[in-house]
């Protein structure tokens, strides 16, 4: 009986400590992407399945005049469910040499889980801008950005959304650090911190024509910005292997432990027209 606590008592502490662990890089993780902001994490389901459903509405609830007598039309919903597949798999495993799982020092495991964080950020990150370069939709405008030019485009980009119906709110730019040094260039570029605490919280550098903008070195060579809304950009993940520091008991090392852990994570543009992609001639 006090065998079986015991063990009950161990199973907690290491399902705990893998709560914690994950929940550290999670938040190195959140700090070191550049694209959080460009999509939404609404889906329903569990992605360690291998599918969720993506929630797609492309017009608003309709309104109408009410009428007291015959009451009012009711309407249907225009929401409907998108599946996607969770393709992408990524993991940590590290070595830690000359430690037991139970005597690795903090600063080793706080190192080794902050290096953890910045690897998945990088490896979304690279993702997220490839989905993004792929399914959204490639202007006709390939003429190379100028300083003279660059503020032209933007407002040409934030007209075509307008008038697809892509809300003004939650808009974004990805560039490349070329196109953001012309922008800083632009006298009607708006440093973000004097938009306020809550647009600096979000990673922006700053504000034109209606978009957030984000610097990114992960956008192909031929691509100069990519400029959208992220009620239509998803990305889902989720840890099918919590972190932790695990022994290694493989017969080969001996008195030795690694950061292990894996996450599996999918992106999906639902509406093409809502990213648009500025390429370069």
């Amino acid at each position: 009986m006090h065998r079986n606590k015991k063990m009950n008592l161990q199973l907690f502490a290491d399902h705990t400590l893998r709560e914690r662990y994950s929940a550290l890089v999670d938040k190195k993780f959140r700090k070191s992407l550049k694209t959080s902001y460009c999509f939404n994490g609404r889906y329903e389901g569990s992605p360690k399945a291998g599918a969720v459903n993506l929630v797609v509405r492309d017009t608003e609830v309709a309104t109408g005049d009410y009428d007291k007598k015959a009451g009012g039309t009711l309407g249907t919903s225009a929401t409907t469910y998108l599946k996607i597949l969770v393709d992408k798999d990524k993991y940590v495993n590290e070595l830690i040499d000359g430690y037991e799982a139970a005597a690795v020092p903090d600063g080793i495991v706080a190192d080794r889980l902050d290096s953890a964080g910045y690897s998945m950020a990088l490896a979304l990150d690279t993702d997220g801008v490839a989905c993004l370069e792929t399914e959204g939709t490639a202007l006709d405008d390939v003429t190379p950005m100028t300083k003279a030019n660059v503020y032209e485009s933007f407002v040409d980009a934030r007209t075509r959304l307008s008038n697809t119906g892509v809300p003004e709110e939650g808009r974004y730019a990805l560039v490349t650090p070329h196109v953001y040094g012309l922008i800083l260039k632009s006298p009607e570029f708006v440093n973000a911190s004097s938009l306020g605490a809550e647009v600096i919280q979000t990673g922006a550098l700053g504000k034109i024509a209606g978009f957030l903008i984000y610097e990114t070195n992960n956008l192909s060579s031929t691509t100069e910005y990519v400029a959208g809304h992220r009620d239509w950009c998803h990305r889902v993940e989720e840890w099918s292997v919590p972190v932790a520091i695990n022994d290694l008991k493989d017969g080969k090392h001996i008195g030795a432990s690694a950061v292990q852990g894996r996450k599996v994570y999918a992106h999906k543009v639902s509406k093409a027209a809502a990213v648009l992609v500025k390429k370069n001639a």
